[in-house]
């Protein structure tokens, strides 16, 4: 009866949601100017309602059937049935929702008319609300062919893969750009939706599948369920914590203006959610109380729950924040470029106090501090061993990764070449050194519970992706050193610097791709997690070497170039501290050139030291060798010799 009850409990209260959030929040009230009518201004609110929804379904089966799922089982193709079900829907909505949000915009005559298409067309095309609405419609059409075509482990996630990317430019979408702090919005938006999708979608999928499982088989499902909750209620935390600073000027606004009492309904409600998620985690799936009818009410609560903070969340999108668009318009040259007001002066304090939270690298440096020691804790209650010294590196590493990211780097990186070329160097050089020295993937392997189902959890998805063909190619030493040095190249003198610095996608995407590729350098160098091929220790130097030179001519290039990169960017920034922008650039190819020594030296010393410690340990198996056999290889390779010797002295020889 749930299957049928949880979805329509959740429908109908996060309509109820809705339509009180914007009659308190005035989400809906008739416009000043160019006013589109009743309908429009109460469809939009609605018809992204239903894309939030049939999305997080979406989403959260497709992640049901990766990780809880074996594709032998009818719940998998149930789960993958209800994902083209609601991607569907999905696509629909956003359709619905595009039109909707044309017309709120421009407000045209509703006709047939050639210019009433034209303007579609371009408002289509040529805006980037309605380039977001239009990608993302098509997105969600793929999504809904692939969930019902593919049944294999990598088209499933494939096709999760792209449902998750569908999300992404609706939640772009929804903020426009005017407030401060635009990227850390943007970013916490993106996240907020994702955790979101993936938490209520799979409560939705678990009802979903439960007629075609058995009680015990449901009571896994559960477990690994609650896992990816878990997982997914910090991502919501933490990126909605991070929403409400940039939105709310002071505490006081939660009670006294609507978007905070909007708010405050919301956090109730997800708060909620999580105390009976810990309460079924620790104590009814425990017990086997999964066929008690007070498992599934609580489930139904649940819904009831996540329904009135999605209907409040849809009507705090459509509510005036207290800190508002038009007191931050911008007005320097820093902040029209940068939607983000000019920092300080860069001095020696500024290093330590200046601070810009990139919410994604904040938690998923959360979550690998968290997972790895979580994995050391867990050999070390089992009586295994786990060396001190590459947990330290570790977390030196991600501590480093949370400076650069979310510290003066990430402030200061889009106003001086020099502190950009700083983070980058970091990032790609440093940082990679010692996460490699931390050896997840084989920590990984030691800690994780292996699975005997059929299903896929985080140890069987590790090695599948640590012996694909894909990571064969991309962990193979050449490979691995023309993505790192020409990598480098390619990005600081082609249009995806300038991508980076204009488009907080292009620099997530920036930083993201240089922390792999050192990582993927300094593994196939020092690293002890497995990998298809690696050179000996003498070809690992030589490839050290060689790439290092290139990576130093890169760094004079930059220093004796007498342009400026991005000119029209660095060059405009309007600040009246630090050096000058042709200058600063000089230093970064210096900075370029000059740190790229202290990770060389640091990785050359590690092979050497590798290199050493492998002779030792083959002469002690062949000095162990020789103990066990009494040197028998030896005295029958000096029998040869005698035997030879005493043929040539009977030949005369």
């Amino acid at each position: 009866m749930l299957r049928w009850a949880g979805p329509l409990i959740l429908a109908l209260a996060s309509v109820f949601a809705l339509v009180a959030g914007l009659v308190l929040g005035g989400g809906a009230a008739a416009q000043a100017l160019q006013d589109p009518g009743a309908f429009v201004r109460w469809s939009v609110p609605v018809a992204k309602l239903a894309v939030n929804i049939a999305g997080s379904v979406m989403l959260g089966s497709l992640a049901i059937a990766l990780f809880a799922l074996a594709p032998k089982e009818r719940a998998f193709s149930a789960a993958l049935d209800a994902a083209s079900i609601s991607a569907a829907l999905f696509t629909v909505a956003s359709g619905a929702t595009t039109f909707l949000t044309y017309m709120s915009t421009l407000n045209p005559r509703l006709s047939l008319s050639r210019e009433f298409g034209e303007q579609l067309g371009r408002f289509l095309t040529e805006s980037e609300a309605g380039q977001a609405w239009l990608i993302q419609t098509i997105a969600g059409g793929i999504v809904t062919v692939l969930a019902f075509a593919v049944r294999s482990w990598l088209g499933v996630l494939i096709t999760a893969g792209l449902a998750a990317v569908s999300l992404i430019p609706m939640a772009t979408a929804s903020h426009k750009g005017d407030l401060a702090g635009h990227d850390l919005v943007v970013m916490a938006i993106s996240l907020h939706t994702l955790g979101a999708a993936l938490w209520l979608g799979g409560l939705v999928a678990l009802v979903v599948v439960r007629p075609v499982l058995e009680s015990e088989r449901m009571r896994t499902v559960l477990e690994r369920y609650s896992s990816l909750a878990l997982v997914a209620f910090v991502v919501v935390a933490l990126s909605g914590i991070l929403r409400t600073f940039a939105s709310i000027g002071s505490l006081d606004q939660l009670v006294t203006d609507p978007y905070g009492i909007l708010l405050l309904v919301k956090v109730a409600m997800l708060g909620g959610m999580g105390l009976l998620g810990a309460w079924y985690r620790q104590r009814l799936i425990a017990l086997s109380a999964v066929k008690n009818a007070m498992f599934w009410a609580v489930l139904a609560l649940e819904f009831l729950l996540m329904g009135i903070a999605s209907g409040a969340a849809a009507a705090l999108a459509r509510t005036a924040p207290p800190v508002g668009e038009n007191e931050l318009v911008a007005k320097t040259p820093a902040e029209i470029l940068n939607e983000d007001p000019l920092p300080p002066e860069l001095t020696a304090s500024a290093w330590f106090t200046e601070w810009k939270i990139d919410p994604l690298w904040l938690i998923v440096s959360i979550f690998a501090v968290f997972f790895y020691a979580a994995g050391v804790r867990r050999l070390r209650r089992r009586g295994d061993t786990w060396p001190a010294w590459r947990t330290a590196l570790w977390m030196i590493g991600i501590a480093q990764l949370v400076w650069v990211t979310c510290g003066p780097l990430n402030a200061y990186g889009h106003y001086l070449f020099s502190v950009h070329m700083l983070l980058h160097m970091l990032l790609t050089m440093d940082i990679p050194l010692m996460l490699v020295a931390g050896a997840p993937v084989t920590l990984a392997m030691r800690a994780i519970q292996k699975r005997d189902d059929g299903t896929r959890g985080g140890r069987e998805w590790i090695l599948w992706a640590v012996h694909s063909p894909v990571s064969k190619v991309l962990t193979h030493p050449f490979v691995a050193a023309a993505i790192f040095i020409g990598s480098l190249w390619l990005f600081y003198f082609s249009d995806l610097f300038r991508w980076s610095l204009y488009d907080h996608l292009g620099h997530e995407w920036m930083v993201a791709h240089f922390l792999i590729s050192g990582y993927l350098f300094s593994m196939t160098l020092v690293g002890i997690d497995p990998v298809h091929y690696r050179l000996p220790h003498a070809g690992r130097l030589v490839l050290l070497i060689i790439t290092m030179a290139m990576h130093a001519f890169f760094g004079i290039t930059i220093m004796m170039s007498e342009g400026l990169i991005v000119a029209e960017w660095f060059g405009s920034m309007g600040r009246t501290w630090g050096l000058p922008p042709l200058e600063d650039q000089f230093w970064g190819g210096g900075i370029a050139w000059s740190i790229g020594e202290i990770p060389t030296l640091i990785a050359a010393v590690t092979v050497a030291i590798q290199w050493s410690r492998s002779d030792e340990r083959q002469q002690k198996r062949r000095d162990r060798h020789a103990d066990r056999t009494g040197d028998a290889e030896l005295a029958e390779y000096n029998a040869r010799l005698q035997k030879m010797a005493e043929r040539d002295r009977a030949q005369g020889l």
